[in-house]
């Protein structure tokens, strides 16, 4: 099925983690999440891919380049149908270019940005716009998008203007302020909030939320693997489970599971 270029635009289309000790999160990763691993050969530098059941690949794991002037994270790509045209539309909302253009053969083009906050993301146009159609997250996958920011009112709006994606319910959470949900066409991607106090040395940052079946048995699995829970495991509204947690090489990631049926 080709995706229109409407389409395209906004669609979260990868996640690379970017590590001190590729072979080390490598079996972090598949321990912990389920996922298997295979080489992808036309990368110029040591480059894995973790796949799904199915062997789908989800995300890529690399060294973090000596130039990339933060700690090791987790990146989105995120699709747009003309890479110059979305990083001069960032750059004129405040956002910023991190890099140069990449170019891989066959695969695309991509840039990483900072947004107005400092949040980096990469935008990503694709060799190719045939991608199977959106639809809600399988086991294995990535399943929310989480944006801790230092003014998500701001930010929801800058993400609207530049990927189009749609503000939908906001809920109070109290003393930690505000919690912005946003939308695809398919149905609610993620999230937006103001750091809490505690993270005050914590730039802004977007945290990617992997789908498990069982919450409980992946933190247990983290924790035999020598992760850290940072936060949960928690229910969230609606009955559905996340947690927190950071892997051995000091990566913050979480996890979601759907509630029981």
């Amino acid at each position: 099925m080709t995706v229109a270029v409407s389409t395209l635009l906004g669609r979260p289309l990868w996640y690379e983690l970017m590590t001190t000790d590729m072979k080390a999160a490598e079996k972090f990763y598949k321990n912990v999440v389920g996922w298997t691993s295979t080489p992808f050969s036309a990368s110029p530098e040591p480059y894995t891919m973790f796949n799904r059941r199915g062997e789908k690949p989800v995300a890529g794991l690399m060294t973090k380049p000596q130039e990339v002037n933060a700690p090791p994270f987790w990146a989105m790509y995120v699709g747009v149908p003309k890479l110059e045209e979305a990083a001069a539309h960032i750059k004129r909302l405040g956002g910023n270019e991190c890099s140069p253009v990449i170019e891989v053969p066959t695969v695309g083009r991509m840039q990483m940005m900072t947004d107005p906050q400092g949040a980096a993301f990469y935008i990503y146009e694709p060799a190719s716009t045939d991608q199977p159609p959106e639809a809600a997250a399988e086991i294995g996958e990535a399943s929310w998008h989480e944006l801790m920011t230092t003014d998500a009112e701001a930010a929801m709006k800058f993400y609207s203007a530049v990927f189009g994606w749609q503000p939908s319910e906001t809920m109070d959470m109290g003393p930690m302020g505000k919690y912005h949900m946003f939308n695809r066409p398919h149905g609610m991607i993620g999230g937006m909030m103001n750091k809490p106090p505690e993270m005050a040395q914590v730039p802004p940052n977007w945290q990617i939320y992997f789908l498990v079946p069982d919450i409980n048995a992946a933190v247990d699995r983290i924790n035999a693997n020598g992760g850290q829970i940072l936060n949960g495991p928690m229910e969230v509204p609606g009955g559905d489970w996340i947690v927190n947690a950071m892997d051995p090489q000091g990566v913050a990631f979480a996890l979601h599971a759907k509630k029981a049926q």
